[in-house]
């Protein structure tokens, strides 16, 4: 299950960066290198920070705009040297 909640997670900003992107591009006169190329990874970072920023301090459900409602859960693995 965390697999697939860490795939939608960054999936969903990753199409709404592309959906900005393309957006923006009807509104300005811009090349389609200076869109995929520049705006799509800024959209969705940005996408991406405010989502998260806001699911962390205003309401978990601000989640399901990155696609699921809460962050995956890893389980801590105990890291060993090669020595021992």
């Amino acid at each position: 299950m965390n697999f697939y909640v860490s795939l939608l997670r960054s999936g969903v900003p990753a199409v709404a960066g592309w959906l900005v992107a393309v957006a923006l591009r009807h509104g300005l006169d811009l090349d389609v290198t200076a869109v995929t190329g520049i705006l799509t990874p800024v959209a969705t970072f940005a996408y991406y920070g405010v989502f998260r920023f806001a699911e962390e301090n205003l309401s978990p459900w601000f989640g399901w705009l990155l696609g699921y409602a809460r962050p995956p859960q890893y389980e801590s693995a105990m890291l060993t040297s090669p020595n021992s």
